[in-house]
């Protein structure tokens, strides 16, 4: 009787440590976790190395324009320059080759956008297309699908007859219009830019509401990649835009229009290292990179930087590749670019 007692003393001792056991290993599991966690996201793990797949990159493909003479403080909301990451993607961007069947191919876009195929020979590469029934003309380029669209609004008024649509809804038919002669891209999806528009002598100039302009402008930006925004040259203008006024007829509702775009290739990028924000602003105040926009600001004036922050460019030119930028935004609308690789990865 005794030894069964034991045995049962012992068994329950057993049984009793072996769970503490179990809940000490549990404890000590989630205290491991949450050291883990907390270990990570101060001294977060390096990020492979770049792999620079790409080799050196070409220069990025900013405009030249006359320098202004403006100086430039810093007052961002940080107290001063971020932390930008230590590399970015570089995308590639495939190039059009000419061939056999281009000027087919513009023909069957210049038919399903309304226009004839009795097109008109600009230059080897160019070609001017009529409406069916409109005084609009329609201008492409075969090789690389860049088109302008033109309406005669002193031969034919009648597209001002009627106030423009809301903002929103000349987007819609924007977006349409392209569609049915398959030339959306996926990526033009990102913010659209309305701009107000009224005829005065005989020229377009900026009204200040819908309710005063006689035709709406909106601008078409490409999405955001690797969650970096894509800005143009001037980044308050799109590379491709539509003029749209409040015609019913839908071949009278596009009045102007520019495309230019170059596709991107998401599935084939290669990350390059990136220069520290102190770098940038450093070679910025020596004068590198390119003023996009003074806004309204003038020669002499001193610009307080609000932002610096990365982006992509989108010239509006085929480039090879599709790179990262540091912006710097200041104040009264002013913005400038400096490539965001480092240097030693640029080509003369």
């Amino acid at each position: 009787m005794t030894s069964l007692t034991k045995i049962a003393i012992a068994t329950r001792r057993i049984i009793r440590y072996g769970i503490f056991f179990v809940i000490f290993l549990v404890v000590l599991r989630i205290l491991w976790g949450i050291g883990s966690s907390v270990y990570r996201k101060f001294f977060p793990a390096p990020p492979p190395p770049p792999t620079v797949s790409f080799g050196k990159l070409p220069k990025l493909p900013f405009e030249e324009k006359p320098k202004v003479a403006l100086t430039y403080s810093l007052e961002t909301p940080e107290g001063g320059l971020p932390t930008l990451p230590t590399q970015a993607k570089v995308f590639f961007m495939p190039k059009i080759a000419p061939n056999l069947l281009s000027l087919e191919v513009a023909r069957e876009k210049a038919n399903s956008l309304g226009f004839l195929p009795s097109e008109q020979e600009i230059s080897q590469t160019v070609y001017r297309f009529p409406h069916k029934d409109n005084p609009s003309t329609l201008e492409m380029n075969i090789v690389t699908g860049v088109f302008s669209v033109s309406y005669d609004l002193k031969t034919d008024p009648s597209p001002l007859e009627r106030k423009p649509p809301a903002p929103e809804v000349a987007a819609s038919l924007v977006r349409s219009y392209l569609s049915s002669a398959n030339l959306l891209p996926e990526d033009l999806t990102g913010p659209t830019s309305p701009e107000f528009l009224k005829i005065q002598e005989d020229k377009l100039v900026g009204a200040l509401s819908l309710s005063e302009s006689d035709l709406i402008k909106v601008y078409f930006f490409r999405k955001t990649y690797d969650n970096l925004s894509s800005l143009t040259a001037d980044p308050t203008k799109a590379n491709v835009w539509f003029i749209v006024s409040g015609a019913r007829e839908r071949e009278k509702q596009m009045i102007a229009g520019e495309f230019h775009y170059f596709s991107v290739d998401e599935s084939n990028s290669s990350t390059y290292p990136i220069k520290t924000a102190q770098a940038a602003w450093d070679e910025f105040n020596a004068g590198g990179g390119y003023i996009a926009t003074i806004g309204q600001n003038k020669e002499g004036d001193s610009v307080k930087i609000r932002r610096v922050y990365l982006a992509y460019f989108d010239p509006g030119v085929y480039t090879e590749f599709f790179q990262p930028i540091v912006v710097f935004e200041g104040d009264n609308g002013f913005f400038a670019y400096l490539p965001a690789v480092s240097s030693d990865y640029y080509g003369e």
